[in-house]
């Protein structure tokens, strides 16, 4: 009934279409984002039919012997359609584990899609790796997360902020200056962390044209020139901040503040769910205590990214 087939080029566009329709799927699973950096993987996604006809899909890498949740993703996890129901989830990780068990891939490093990201309840992959296999959680990665139609308030500290930044004229504008916000991100990063951003200015810029609805930068300006900025990664449900930075002036000034007091309180309020992404590092075994608290005092609270692993050759496949 099942058949688990390896993606190839020739199919992506059997690929996209059933992204744009799946029931936890976002821009993020589109090839043409995924493959920007194909180069740096050996790409080993999976597509899943059910009487000859497209399921699921898996994104995914191989690295030796383990396969991995798509490593140059935030997320993954199987991508299901509307029609999917809990029997057939658990019947396609069986399909699924005994393709890999074929493929000698010995381990499985999963990454489920937080449940933000879901246009319908979509979690019978997580009851699958519980009834099925020997997961366990090995990284727990929190986020700071507002739910807009119940906000919490903003703390003082960030109100002082934006009268700071107001007082000193700062304006926030929509902006497609993306190098004049990679320089702010290139010098933070590498002076805090020595460090570069995940995607290069070429490869945002790239991105941002392939996909101009759902990639938006943002600047917080004084006399035109940019303070700070952040990048966000629109999705159906859920806004997303894939990066934020500010320069020591514009640090001073309290541009931040005044940038997401305009993007959570006017611009998109309409959204269900902003979402300002990690403050963990090394599987979450390092909270950033600073940035957290930044994110917090927006009102954002805890929400987790999560990361399983499990033995393929380990099997529970008996269904009562």
């Amino acid at each position: 009934m099942y058949n688990v087939e390896l993606y190839t080029p020739e199919r992506k566009k059997e690929w996209n279409i059933f992204i744009e329709n799946a029931k936890n799927s976002t821009f993020l699973f589109d090839r043409n984002y995924m493959d920007y950096h194909a180069d740096r993987f050996q790409d080993f996604s999976l597509m899943i039919y059910r009487k000859n006809k497209l399921y699921a899909l898996l994104p995914a890498n191989k690295k030796s012997n383990v396969l991995y949740s798509h490593q140059g993703l935030t997320y993954g996890g199987l991508i299901m359609s509307k029609k999917s129901t809990t029997l057939e989830v658990i019947e396609t990780f069986q399909a699924i584990n005994s393709f890999l068990k074929e493929q000698n891939i010995d381990k499985v490093i999963y990454k489920p899609i937080p449940y933000i990201y879901h246009q319908v309840p979509s979690q019978e992959d997580l009851y699958a790796l519980f009834k099925t296999t020997d997961a366990r959680i090995i990284g727990r990665n929190i986020s700071s997360t507002i739910y807009q139609e119940n906000k919490i308030k903003f703390i003082e500290s960030r109100k002082s902020g934006i009268r700071k930044a107001l007082s000193n004229g700062i304006t926030i504008q929509e902006s497609n200056d993306y190098a004049a916000f990679w320089d702010i991100l290139n010098t933070n990063l590498k002076n805090k962390y020595g460090v570069a951003p995940v995607h290069s200015l070429s490869e945002i810029t790239l991105l941002q044209s392939r996909f101009p609805k759902n990639i938006k930068l943002y600047l917080a300006c004084k006399d035109n020139k940019a303070l700070g900025g952040t990048v966000l990664y629109l999705t159906p449900r859920v806004i997303h901040t894939q990066y934020i930075s500010a320069s020591i002036e514009g640090k001073e000034l309290g541009v931040l503040d005044l940038l997401f007091d305009f993007l959570i309180n006017h611009e998109y309020t309409s959204f269900t769910i902003f979402d300002f992404g990690q403050s963990t590092e090394n599987m979450g075994n390092v909270l950033n205590e600073s940035l957290i608290f930044q994110k917090e005092g927006f009102g954002g609270r805890g929400m987790l990214y999560d990361i399983y692993e499990y033995n393929v050759s380990f099997q529970n496949w008996r269904i009562d």
